[in-house]
C-alpha cells in the first residue's frame, strides 16, 4: 500500500508544472483523473512523438486516467464539477479567473465539499499586477534570475538546461496539498493552495539571494563555478573534463595530494574556501597544468580514494547507463497506448523498499470517459 492511495486526485492541468504534481501524487498511490479538453493536453502534441504518442507527455502522465470534458458545455460543466467534488484534491493550472468562469474555482466546490484541498498553479501567483500574465518556464527562468546566473561569465543568457521552474513548482505544489492532507483529515477543513512559478524559483535561490542580502551585490554568471567556494567546478583534464567539489580545507589538501603539489596548501590566496573563491581563476590555471596530465577516469579514481566528490561529465545516455542508476532501477520500461515500447525515469524514492514505478501507462486521450462517467453515476445513485 503506498502512501497516498485512497486519496483521489482530479487534475485540470496541461503542459508541465500541474501534470508534474499530479504525476508524484499518482506515483505515491493516489488515484488521478486528467480532465482534458477534446483536443486533449498540449504537451501531447510535443516532440518526440514515436508512432503518433508524445514522449515526453508520457513521462509526467503514468499513472492516471483520462476524461474528455468540454468546459465550454453546461451538461460537461457539471459532469465535471460533480467529478471535482468526489475528489480529495483539486489540481488546475489555468490562468487565474478561468476556473470561476466554470464554476469549477475554489469557493464554488469549498460550498459543496469543505474538505476539499484546491491547488492552483500559475506563472506569477493569483494576485498582484502580474496575476494575469502567462508564462512559460524559460521566461520565469529569465524573470527569476536564473539566467542572470547561467553560463560563462562573458557568454550571452542561457536558462537551465532543464525546464526547472516548471518541475520545481510541480515539486512544490505536489508537497503543499501532501502536507494540507493531514488537516483535512483531522479538522474537515479544507485549503487553497496558491504556487506560483516565480515564486517556487525564488524559493529555492537560496545561495544567491543570500549573496544579494548579505553582500548587497547582484550574483553573477560563473560557468560551473561557485561563487563562495573553490574548487567546485567542472576542470578540463587530459581527455575532456570532470568535476570537482573540494568544498573545504580537509578536501582542498586531499586534492593538492593526490596531484603532488602540497605547495598550494601553504598558498596564502588558497587558505580556506572564500580566499579560494576569490582568486578562482589564478586556482584553475595551476590545477588544470596538473589536471592535464591524467586521463578523467584516473583522476576520478585517485580522487575517490581520497575521499575527495567528483563525478563524470556525462550525457544522458552515459548516465542512464550508469551501474548506480541500473542497480536503483530508476529507468523502466513503459508501453504507451499505441502499443510502443519505450523507458521512463520513475520516482526516485522508495518507500518502504518499493519502487514507485509504472503502475498504469499513461493514457490515451479520453480512454477512462465512460468507465469515471459510469462510476460518478454510480457515487451519487
Amino acid at each position: 500500500m503506498l502512501p497516498l492511495s485512497g486519496i483521489r486526485v482530479v487534475e485540470f492541468c496541461q503542459v508541465l508544472a500541474g501534470p508534474f504534481a499530479g504525476c508524484l501524487l499518482a506515483d505515491m498511490g493516489a488515484e488521478v483523473i486528467k480532465v482534458e479538453s477534446p483536443e486533449g493536453d498540449l504537451m501531447r502534441q510535443w516532440p518526440p512523438i514515436l508512432d503518433g504518442y508524445s514522449q515526453y507527455f508520457a513521462s509526467v502522465n503514468r499513472n492516471k486516467r483520462s476524461i474528455v470534458l468540454d468546459l465550454k458545455d453546461a451538461n460537461a460543466r457539471l459532469k465535471a464539477q460533480e467529478l471535482a467534488c468526489t475528489a480529495d484534491i483539486v489540481l488546475e493550472n489555468f490562468r487565474p479567473g478561468v476556473m470561476a468562469k466554470f464554476s469549477l474555482d475554489y469557493p464554488s466546490l469549498k460550498k459543496i465539499k469543505p474538505s476539499l484541498i484546491y491547488c492552483s498553479v500559475s506563472a506569477f501567483g493569483q494576485s498582484g499586477p502580474r496575476a494575469s500574465e502567462g508564462g512559460f518556464d524559460m521566461t520565469v527562468q529569465a524573470m527569476s534570475g536564473v539566467m542572470s546566473v547561467t553560463g560563462d561569465r562573458d557568454g550571452r543568457p542561457a536558462k537551465c538546461g532543464i525546464p526547472i521552474a516548471d518541475f520545481s513548482t510541480g515539486l512544490y505544489a505536489a508537497f503543499s496539498v501532501s502536507a494540507a492532507l493531514h488537516k483535512a483529515r483531522t479538522t474537515g477543513e479544507g485549503d487553497y493552495i496558491d504556487v506560483a512559478m516565480l515564486g517556487s524559483m525564488l524559493g529555492i535561490a537560496n545561495l544567491q539571494t543570500s549573496e544579494l542580502f548579505a553582500m548587497n551585490r547582484d550574483p553573477v554568471r560563473l560557468g560551473s563555478a561557485h561563487p563562495m567556494n573553490a574548487p567546485y567546478a567542472a576542470f578540463i583534464c587530459k581527455d575532456g573534463y570532470f568535476a570537482l567539489a573540494a568544498g573545504n580545507n580537509k578536501l582542498w589538501e586531499a586534492t593538492c595530494q593526490v596531484i603532488h603539489r602540497p605547495d598550494l596548501i601553504a598558498d596564502p590566496r588558497f587558505a580556506s574556501p572564500t580566499a579560494r573563491s576569490s582568486h578562482q581563476e589564478d586556482l584553475r590555471e595551476l590545477l588544470e597544468a596538473e589536471f592535464i596530465k591524467y586521463d578523467a577516469q584516473d583522476l576520478l579514481t585517485r580522487l575517490n580514494t581520497q575521499g575527495v566528490p567528483c563525478a563524470p561529465l556525462y550525457s544522458y545516455s552515459q548516465v542512464i547507463a550508469d551501474p548506480q542508476v541500473e542497480h536503483m532501477q530508476w529507468v523502466q520500461p513503459m508501453i504507451l497506448p499505441n502499443g510502443v515500447a519505450t523507458r521512463t525515469v520513475i520516482s526516485p524514492q522508495q518507500i518502504s523498499g518499493q519502487r514507485l514505478g509504472v503502475r498504469s501507462p499513461p493514457p490515451a486521450l479520453g480512454a477512462h470517459t465512460q468507465e469515471i462517467l459510469e462510476e460518478l453515476q454510480s457515487h451519487h445513485a
